[in-house]
């Protein structure tokens, strides 16, 4: 058989089952394949595993949870404490600690429910009806931009390959340029009143790690304050202290009304995503005659909250946030010894998120790496780096040695 009924995600269907790594087992930063060969996890699987892999933390807590309540849903009128405590943790780590936190299971969902969340408030506030809709409707989204792959972030991605073949998708997006405050500018200044919200990344991560230019971030908060917009910071990989703050918006020290939050939230252990929102935004859904006709049927699942307070719980113990400044100048240092011997041709990013730009095809060099044992991720001229948060200083180093002996091996 050269295919099982399974479709892989972001990959050929018809590559074969068998063309596949099968990972059977993992702990810490390690990896390893049904053949016994280990790998460096590179990349915190898929920028999500924070606190490694194995924890018996976790895995304790989410099996206490099921001797309990392993699921219900949190639909109106019904609650459980997990969910509870999860959103009350993730607030407090938060620029909004008096704010509100939806939940939802992946950053897809995240995204589309800000997206909506976005529109339903500047309908409300400025008169829209089912019949009538305010025309207050536009997203304002950048180029390099990922938000996921539902119908609204496939929409808000600046990554137009993502985007063709769908035919028609959400209306009402604008795109500017990923780094131009001018030509933001000019899109508010031509649309400013019909924007309801900018959707950015704090370090733009699927599309190359690219950290905002100075001043950038800033400007999208002042233009959106000056036109009555919505700022949607995506933390879905920023989030949980891989930029050495709990929050992008923190390291750079801008405050959006709304925050969409996965991946590092519970380290993968369990599916768990969410939208935090400020208090004026929770003023305005605190009406008393408001309805908010939207959630997800695991919306609050008790096993990914108990998975998700476990998660932040060792993030904060271990001080892993402070971790991720020094997992940073490590590959800052051995980035600049690199560039500097004509191996790479530069490197950005911030605390444990980085990428190496090389002078070839990144993604014919991932997999070459992957061959040496070690899994990072690969696009255009983009090397990504995103180790998991308690990766040891022996395998970080191991992890930059095995860059540094194939980029001069070729």
């Amino acid at each position: 058989m050269t295919n099982s009924a399974l479709l892989h995600s972001f990959s050929m269907p018809a590559k074969a089952e068998s063309d596949f790594i099968n990972i059977v087992r993992a702990e810490g930063s390690s990896l390893w394949d049904d053949t016994g060969k280990r790998y460096i996890d590179g990349l915190a699987s898929l920028w999500y595993c924070q606190v490694g892999h194995g924890r018996p933390e976790l895995l304790d807590a989410m099996r206490a949870q099921m001797e309990q309540l392993v699921s219900f849903h949190t639909f109106d009128p019904f609650t459980n404490g997990p969910a509870g405590e999860v959103a009350d943790l993730i607030a407090s780590k938060s620029p909004h600690p008096d704010g509100r936190v939806f939940l939802g299971c992946s950053g897809s969902e995240a995204v589309d429910s800000a997206l909506k969340i976005a529109r339903l408030v500047q309908q409300r506030r400025h008169g829209g009806t089912v019949a009538e809709p305010a025309d207050r409707q536009i997203i304002v989204r950048r180029t390099r931009g990922y938000h996921g792959t539902n119908f609204g972030g496939t929409t808000a991605q600046g990554l137009h390959l993502n985007r063709e073949g769908y035919g028609d998708l959400v209306p009402h997006f604008v795109e500017i340029p990923g780094d131009d405050i001018e030509a933001a500018a000019s899109v508010f200044a031509e649309h400013g009143e019909r924007i309801a919200a900018l959707i950015t990344e704090p370090i733009q991560g699927a599309g190359g790690v690219h950290p905002p230019v100075e001043g950038y971030l800033e400007g999208l908060r002042r233009l959106c304050d000056q036109n009555g917009s919505l700022l949607i910071f995506d933390e879905v990989i920023c989030g949980f202290g891989r930029t050495g703050s709990w929050f992008g918006s923190q390291t750079f020290g801008v405050t959006p009304d709304m925050m969409t939050f996965a991946k590092g939230v519970s380290s993968g252990y369990q599916p768990l995503s969410g939208v935090i929102v400020s208090r004026e935004i929770s003023d305005e859904l605190e009406s008393p005659e408001f309805l908010l006709r939207h959630g997800y049927t695991y919306s609050g699942h008790p096993m990914s909250a108990a998975a998700g307070i476990a998660n932040i719980n060792v993030i904060e113990n271990e001080g892993l946030v402070d971790r991720a400044n020094r997992i940073g100048e490590r590959i800052t240092a051995a980035a600049s010894a690199m560039q500097a011997d004509g191996l790479i041709t530069g490197f950005r990013g911030a605390g444990a998120l980085w990428a190496l730009t090389v002078d070839g095809d990144a993604a014919e060099l991932k997999s070459r790496l992957i061959e040496d044992g070690l899994v990072l991720r690969g696009v255009d001229d983009w090397l990504a780096i995103c180790p998991p948060l308690v990766i040891s200083d022996a395998d970080l180093d191991e992890m930059l040695d095995i860059i540094q002996a194939r980029l001069q091996n070729g």
